[in-house]
């Protein structure tokens, strides 16, 4: 596979692309929150205010999160251990790929496609961390 930048900087460039993708669903939030009226003195409390699709989304914006905190350190592991293989590539490719659509089916309420963009993030998310792991053992 071919980047326009070569492979470790697609790696840290993928680090910053996934910390974009974390308010990809905070759209959906704050729309509702716009709908429902925004309370500024108790903003957490409004979750069960919101409607089904913004409780949702804020859902997916917290797992974002989650997944950045493992996604990061893998990426920069490959970076380290100077990953060049179309597998790393394709795993950095196809994380970024599943936590793109994974806010839109979990906002959409498509459970069997969020749960497979999970699987795909996760795995692509462990498979730089073997690369690297196995680089930096040999």
């Amino acid at each position: 596979m071919a980047t326009p930048l070569p492979m470790p900087g697609f790696l840290l460039v993928s680090i910053a692309i996934a910390a974009l993708l974390i308010y990809l669903p905070f759209f959906a939030v704050g729309y509702g929150r716009f709908k429902v009226g925004y309370d500024k003195s108790a903003p957490r409390t409004m979750l069960a205010k919101l409607p089904p699709y913004a409780q949702r989304a804020t859902w997916a914006h917290e797992n974002a999160f989650e997944s950045m905190i493992l996604f990061a350190p893998a990426a920069l592991m490959a970076y380290v251990t100077q990953q060049q293989s179309a597998v790393a590539l394709g795993a950095a490719i196809a994380y970024l790929v599943a936590r793109t659509i994974y806010p839109l089916a979990y906002i959409g309420d498509n459970p069997i496609l969020r749960s497979l963009m999970f699987g795909i993030a996760n795995l692509s998310t462990f498979t730089l961390y073997i690369l690297s792991c196995r680089s930096a053992l040999m």
